[in-house]
């Protein structure tokens, strides 16, 4: 098993920071996918239509094959949805690493580095509004390299950060789908504090929800 250590980001970590976040964000299209078939509201829709034109046309082919085309399009919204908040990423707080969180106080960006390369990455900013609170960004780990502790060592890389900084509480978002990930952080001590939907039409109709998580800084992660 390769070894691997943390350290802060550089400039010349930027495009293996981008690919890593670009990578990790895609993974979940197939989950959401899933997610969004499960909805009472989406096989009601497809039960209709296939009903509908069953009853109409007398024919099963074209039924068969407008649920087919309805399932396409739907994975195809799924897949520009991610895509769109990838770009939207990139270039918003990735486009400037230094710029919008070296160059802040109390933020701050890593990256994990196995044999040389950049495998993961992590970062942390205060939350407006909420004094005494850092929120935890932008975690992702390479596939190639999971299961080797790298996550559970950024996460104590940020809560390490936030108590010398005097902060309180760590707290950070993640999505319902990503059930590897809401594992990991409640082993690391975080506790769910609240899980709402997306505020948007496409989110509620999905009933897409966000979980957030908050770990108080006192106390050791992962102990």
């Amino acid at each position: 098993m390769s070894s691997f250590r943390v350290r802060q980001y550089q400039d010349e970590d930027r495009e293996m920071v981008k690919e890593i976040f670009t990578l990790g964000m895609s993974e979940h299209i197939p989950a959401s996918f899933v997610h969004v078939l499960k909805q009472p509201l989406t096989q009601m829709v497809l039960m209709c239509v296939f009903g509908a034109l069953l009853a109409s046309s007398r024919s099963f082919l074209l039924p068969v094959l407008a649920v087919t085309l309805l399932l396409a399009g739907t994975r195809q919204v799924v897949s520009y949805l991610f895509t769109s908040y990838i770009d939207t990423s990139l270039k918003d707080d990735l486009s400037s690493i230094q710029e919008n969180y070296l160059e802040k106080r109390d933020s701050c960006f890593w990256v994990a580095e196995s044999e040389g390369r950049v495998v993961a990455m992590v970062a942390c900013m205060p939350v407006k509004g909420q004094q005494g609170s850092l929120e935890l960004k932008r975690m992702s780990v390479q596939r190639s390299h999971r299961s080797m502790g790298i996550a559970k060592a950024l996460c104590k890389v940020v809560a390490d950060f936030a108590h010398e900084r005097g902060y309180q509480t760590v707290i950070l978002y993640t999505s319902v789908v990503q059930t590897d990930a809401q594992k990991l952080y409640e082993h690391m001590s975080f506790k769910k504090i609240r899980q709402f939907v997306v505020p948007s039409l496409i989110g509620r109709l999905s009933n897409f929800s966000i979980l957030e998580y908050r770990l108080e800084v006192q106390e050791s992660p992962g102990r």
